[in-house]
């Protein structure tokens, strides 16, 4: 089953009296429940292309589907809201809120939507995170690993349809980055988190279902494992 679609999708940007096509007619299907990779040079459109399955930017033209929503077809206001309860976001630098504490940041999404969240669901996601000691403190104490674990906790606390990471390790040590990985598969495997992430390491590639390498706004190769093995 395909949780997340886009069809056609092409983003276009002007570079002066240039236009610089980001994405050129992309076709993708992600099936729900599998760790997807996407690899590429730098400029080759995959950032672009995870901020358009976001919801982050809206593609030139195309459409995306998560679920059954054509979110191309929401208004600013809709996308926030549907972005908030259906997407969650990691990026390479954290981006948690410095005046907020730890369980504030990884609960941001639920106090936006004015909901409490469920306290036993919330003490399994801080311990799955190693963060339960350290609900009370602000970002700045705390390592980028630490950081990058709330980061997540807070993508996962509305269990989104799909977990979008742009280089989720790309600003941590070797040490972190490995844990940080364990986090993502352990998220795909105990909670069937369907999960997109880019990266430029070939070890976290290894580890996904699907590996799909971008170029010049196109897909070029789509690779998926099997028992072990790879198939185009």
């Amino acid at each position: 089953m395909n949780i997340l679609r886009c069809e056609n999708v092409t983003k276009t940007y002007q570079l002066g009296q240039s236009e610089v096509k980001a994405l050129d007619g992309l076709n993708l299907a992600i099936e729900k429940g599998k760790l997807t990779v996407i690899v590429g040079a730098s400029g080759s459109g995959k950032s672009t292309l995870l901020h358009m399955l976001g919801g982050v930017d809206r593609p030139t033209s195309g459409k995306i589907w998560i679920e059954d929503t054509d979110i191309s077809t929401l208004s600013e206001k809709q996308l926030s809201v549907f972005r908030r309860r259906k997407v969650g976001l990691i990026y390479q630098f954290y981006n948690l809120i410095p005046t907020l504490d730890v369980k504030q940041n990884i609960l941001l999404p639920l106090l936006l939507d004015g909901q409490k969240p469920e306290e036993e669901s919330f003490r399994e996601l801080s311990d799955t995170l190693g963060l339960s000691d350290r609900l009370s403190h602000l970002p700045s104490q705390l390592s980028g690993g630490q950081q990058q674990r709330a980061a997540i906790g807070r993508a996962l606390i509305y269990r989104p349809a799909v977990l979008l990471a742009d280089e989720p390790t790309g600003n941590l040590d070797r040490k972190n980055s490995e844990e940080i990985l364990a986090l993502l598969k352990l998220s795909n495997k105990r909670y069937h988190q369907t999960i997109v992430l880019i990266t430029h390491d070939e070890r976290i590639a290894l580890e996904a279902d699907r590996v799909i390498t971008i170029e010049d706004g196109r897909i070029l190769q789509d690779s998926r494992q099997s028992g072990g093995e790879w198939r185009v």
